[in-house]
């Protein structure tokens, strides 16, 4: 089995695979050596990953290193597909796992990669494996809280879904103009790219993942685990090289 783990700036993911099936996953809100044990107890891993956002312990990282072969993604690590990315070294690591795992699910076709996190990341993967970079944007928890954060009298809204498109309450004014613009602009790229490169497949991944597939037009697939799908074919990709 291998092992993949994304360190976010909240959770830390880990995903056991067998092959490329994710065959189990636990989260933590830190990864140490002490949760790291407990969690692989009962598990045989040869060989791991690990991509962090917020980085990491070195305690944790010795403890992954002393145990198993181990690969941290950065700007140096071989890729399945071509990375057009004009500055790697900015780009955030789990953009660049998410696009690996989309490139896992659909390897021959064009993707949209859209992760609707705290920001809302979209990046474009092409049938002929290259990665042609993408865009960034407020997440709907950041939309809402800026409106009251850079405003005196504004209130921050709770998120909630929809229920009309013109509101009659100054909470609901703040929840459509944060959440509707938001669904507008997710739906007017994907209508961009499907205009662009024709058939394109979709794949949401991030906490509000499902919230935007309930409200958009287009044919889509949620992913929870794309990052870690992602990672352990960047993993698989480079195993020979591991000492």
């Amino acid at each position: 089995m291998t092992l993949s783990i994304d360190i976010g700036n909240t959770w830390s993911k880990l995903g056991f695979f067998e092959g490329d099936e994710l065959r189990y996953h636990a989260i933590f809100e830190q990864l140490t050596p002490s949760n790291l044990e407990a969690v692989l107890a009962n598990h045989s891993i040869e060989n791991c990953i690990y991509s962090t956002v917020a980085g990491i312990s070195e305690e944790a990282k010795a403890w992954l290193e002393g145990h198993f072969r181990t690969l941290e993604l950065s700007t140096k690590t071989r890729l399945p597909f071509k990375n057009k990315y004009k500055t790697p070294q900015t780009l955030g690591k789990d953009r660049l796992a998410a696009v690996a795992g989309a490139f896992q699910l659909h390897p021959k076709e064009n993707c949209l990669v859209i992760d609707a996190g705290t920001c809302i990341t979209y990046d474009v993967l092409s049938e002929k494996k290259q990665y042609l970079g993408g865009n960034i944007a407020p997440g709907l928890q950041m939309r809402l809280k800026a409106m009251h954060e850079f405003t005196d009298a504004l209130p921050l809204a709770p998120l909630a879904p929809i229920r009309e498109p013109i509101a009659k309450s100054t909470e609901q004014a703040l929840q459509n103009g944060g959440l509707w613009g938001a669904i507008l602009e997710m739906q007017g790229v994907i209508d961009w790219c499907e205009e662009k490169f024709g058939s394109i497949n979709v794949i949401l991944t991030g906490g509000d993942a499902n919230f935007f597939a309930n409200h958009l037009k287009s044919e889509i697939f949620v992913h929870q685990n794309l990052v870690l799908l992602g990672l352990n074919k960047i993993l698989h990709h480079n195993v020979q090289f591991l000492e």
